[in-house]
């Protein structure tokens, strides 16, 4: 079977998509006369006879394009391809915390919502928030997308995504978390870096000004990727 057979062969079982993590996790490099397999699966998903990308990181088969498209809602509104976007990037960044060794959280508003084909309770270890401070600041924390517990059950990172709505309201809820040692990450599009920067320069948010990253879609993307390559080279 040529490679990207076996690709196609990968993605089609999966129901005729797949993130590239889970091609690099699935797909049977062991017999490709190369040394590096990864970014030879990046060249073939890029093959547009065969392929197409949904959103970075995810790719689909072209047999499946129309099927797809109706099973995700991408072309039905624009409100359910924001809705997919959001729920996306948050299972991204669950996942990610998982095969990093943290506990997951995602709110309960969130728990029924689609990652791909799962739904994100069922991605996230936990069901409900860890009960690390007073309730005043659980009830404003426990709105955050998705946030990394660590093993002493601390908050390590709180993660926004903001798709269309208020970068201010998500630094606002950062803001009660100030006195936690823990890293804060509005993710977005690249294009919204700068409005990004303006509103954490107003005077309110001094405190957590220097503590609050912009990160974007294609970055996020690429570290799911890259954590999926790490997970295959540690069973070599």
């Amino acid at each position: 079977m040529k490679q990207h057979e076996e690709v196609i062969k990968i993605m089609g079982e999966n129901g005729g998509w797949a993130t590239l993590g889970f091609l690099y996790h699935h797909v049977d490099t062991s017999e490709w006369k190369t040394k590096t397999p990864f970014a030879t699966i990046r060249r073939i998903v890029q093959d547009e006879r065969f392929f197409f990308k949904i959103k970075a990181g995810l790719w689909a088969l072209k047999s499946h394009k129309e099927q797809l498209l109706e099973k995700f809602e991408l072309e039905v509104s624009t409100k359910k391809e924001q809705d997919f976007s959001h729920s996306y990037f948050q299972g991204l960044l669950v996942e990610i915390g998982n095969l990093k060794g943290y506990h997951t959280y995602i709110p309960p508003q969130d728990k029924n919502k689609l990652f791909l084909d799962r739904k994100l309770g069922n991605v996230s270890s936990l069901d409900q928030i860890l009960d690390f401070t007073y309730p005043e600041v659980i009830k404003r924390a426990k709105t955050i997308d998705v946030i990394w517990f660590n093993e002493r059950k601390f908050p390590h990172a709180s993660f926004e995504v903001e798709h269309t709505t208020d970068i201010q309201n998500s630094l606002l809820k950062f803001n009660e978390l100030q006195d936690f040692y823990t890293k804060f990450y509005i993710l977005s599009a690249a294009e919204r870096k700068r409005e990004f920067e303006q509103k954490i320069a107003y005077t309110s948010f001094k405190d957590i000004r220097n503590r609050v990253s912009f990160i974007d879609y294609d970055f996020v993307a690429n570290l799911h990727t890259k954590s999926f390559e790490l997970l295959k080279i540690g069973q070599l």
